[in-house]
């Protein structure tokens, strides 16, 4: 008898429930979806959220923010800090009156409509501070030290790639302001990653062969003018 171990991946319906495999019928998380190791991790939770695992709020932080950059494109900052303040106040005022007005009528004796949420304890202790200070030095640590080596020209290339993005950005800039470029930037971040589960094959193709076209110009330029080649790690 073969152990079941060493079977084929394509076993009958029955066998694969046993085994904790999805039924046919059955929904199952989608390509990706046990990709992303650490479960909880902020990685994993962006990565979630892109890729409209939770429809709903993927799609509230999307909207969300999107009116948000839409606000800041029509309106200045100030403004649309001020209106979202205001607005936030309207509600919270509102509702608290109303509860005030219904504590009076009925005669009851509820209290503050809010006092759960006023009770949570909400502040950052110093440990959480410290992790999420040490975390975000590691990223500019990180950063500084790639700043450094480009702009220092410790590997030709790379800095000449940075002067030719930048020089393209300068163009863009032209067209587009910050703000329409981060709107569009938001479109493409939670439309991406659908398209790219959806032709996942295609696409990797396509960036492999543009890849190995574009490493191989970037080896007959270095081989011509021998002044850009890396050096080899001893």
């Amino acid at each position: 008898m073969a152990d079941p171990a060493t079977q084929s991946p394509y076993i009958s319906s029955s066998s694969s429930s046993a085994a904790g495999h999805p039924e046919p019928g059955v929904p199952h998380p989608p390509p990706g979806a046990r990709d992303c190791k650490g479960a909880g991790s902020p990685s994993c939770a962006a990565r979630d959220l892109v890729s409209w695992r939770d429809v709903r709020k993927t799609g509230l932080v999307f909207g969300t923010t999107l009116l948000l950059l839409l606000s800041l494109a029509a309106f200045s900052v100030i403004s649309v800090v001020s209106y979202l303040v205001l607005a936030l106040l309207s509600i919270t005022i509102s509702f608290r009156v109303y509860k005030s007005v219904v504590q009076a009528v009925q005669k009851s004796e509820e209290g503050h409509p809010f006092k759960a949420y006023l009770d949570l304890d909400i502040a950052l202790s110093s440990e959480a501070f410290h992790n999420y200070v040490n975390a975000a030095m590691v990223h500019v640590n990180r950063a500084l030290r790639l700043i450094i080596r480009l702009f220092l020209v410790e590997d030709l290339v790379d800095s000449l790639k940075l002067a030719v993005v930048m020089w393209l950005m300068t163009y863009v800039g032209a067209v587009f302001n910050g703000i329409t470029l981060l709107i569009l930037g938001e479109l493409l971040v939670f439309t991406l990653p659908l398209v790219y589960e959806k032709y996942k094959t295609q696409i990797d193709r396509y960036v492999g062969i543009a890849r190995d076209q574009s490493k191989a110009l970037v080896e007959k330029i270095q081989a011509k003018l021998p002044g850009l080649a890396k050096k080899k790690p001893e």
